[in-house]
Parts: C-alpha cells; structure tokens; sequence
C-alpha cells in the first residue's frame, strides 16, 4: 500500500531530526538568558510606520528594528519567524521571517526587512503568508500587521532562534521555498538537538 504523502514527509523530518543528533552537543540555553526586543516596538504595539500598506491598510510597512543578546554557546546561525496566532485561518498568519543569519548577528536595523540586499550576509528572507501577492514587494519582504476591522487587537509573535547548524535548509532536508510553517516545524521540533535556544516577545495591532 502507498503511504500518504504527509506521512512520508514526518518520517522523512523525523529521520532528518535523527541524523542531526550530533550537530550540537549544547543544551537549549537557559530562557532567561537569551533576549530578544524591539526600540521601534518599545510600546508593545505597533505605530502606523510598521503596518501593512495593502489590503485596506495605510502604513508604510517598514520592518521594526530588532535587537538580541545572550546568544548561547555553540550557535552558528540565527533564524527568525513573525507569526500571528489570532489570524482568522485556522493555523495563524506568518508575517516575516529571516534565516541563516551569521551567529555574530547582534540586531537588524530598521527596514532591512524591506530589501534582500540589506539582509545580513548569509541571511535570506523566507516565505510568508504574503507570498505571491505583492503586497510586500518581493517574497521575502517583511508584511506588518493588518488585520480585520473590528476584530480585537491581533498578536504578533516575533521569535529568534540560536541554532547549532550554519544552513538551515542543508541541515534539515527541505528546500529554501518551504513553507513557514514547515520552517517552524523544522525549528521547534525538526532538528532536535541543533536547536540551542529562543527568544520572544510579543507586539498587539487592532483596527
């Protein structure tokens, strides 16, 4: 009998989750020790620079300045993913994402979020939700929030990951125009041990 393809694929993550067993001999980093924070986002909300010019929404979609510290031992790249969990989809809306970037990253200035070119060196910009649509300008750009009228004010998860592996991609078996979800799948769960630690906050936009 044929198996299901989306069995295959777990087996396949899972056996890739084995075979990473030794890239990182560190644990996963102490949660406090690790912070990730935003000037631009300092409020805990967004301002209308950084929301999304397209769908009914009138910011300018700029990328928010980001800053982290305490990356743990070990890490030889940093992967990070923007998602809102309030989205009415059934599985949230990925809003930006960033990998392989350089362990030696300590912030992205704001608007590097915008133009692949300013990205670090290394570091792609991954698929979003926005994929296809133009609304970001190329895939890979940065979508700020935008999210319905009237509905309560929507949260937006920002969260960097310090990874024992220099590709992502190379390391896990998928390619580089996989989804963000099976990116967050290959993060939190996929690559097992190479993950070292993470760091989070969380930014609210309503209309």
């Amino acid at each position: 009998m044929t198996r299901p393809r989306h069995l295959l694929l777990a087996a396949a993550l899972a056996a890739s989750a084995l075979a990473l067993g030794g890239c990182a001999s560190t644990a996963m980093a102490p949660a406090g020790g690790f912070t990730l924070s935003s000037p631009d986002l300092a409020s805990g909300s967004f301002g209308n620079k950084f929301v999304l010019k397209a769908f009914g929404c009138t910011g300018e979609n700029v990328s928010p300045a980001l800053v982290w510290s305490g990356v743990p031992a070990g890490t030889k790249s940093l992967a990070l993913q923007v998602h809102d969990p309030d989205a009415p989809t059934g599985a949230g809306f990925w809003h930006w994402a960033v990998y392989d970037m350089p362990a030696s990253t300590t912030s992205l200035a704001q608007g590097v979020g915008n133009n692949p070119a300013s990205l670090p060196a290394g570091a792609y910009g991954g698929n979003t939700d926005f994929m296809d649509t133009g609304a970001t300008g190329v895939n890979g750009n940065y979508g700020g929030p935008c999210p319905p009228t009237g509905d309560k004010p929507h949260r937006y998860v920002f969260t960097l990951y310090a990874l024992g592996v220099d590709k992502l991609t190379a390391a896990a078996g998928i390619p580089k125009t996989g989804s963000p979800a099976l990116y967050s799948f290959v993060l939190n769960k996929g690559i097992g041990p190479g993950l070292l630690g993470k760091a989070s906050f969380t930014a609210t936009y309503g209309r």
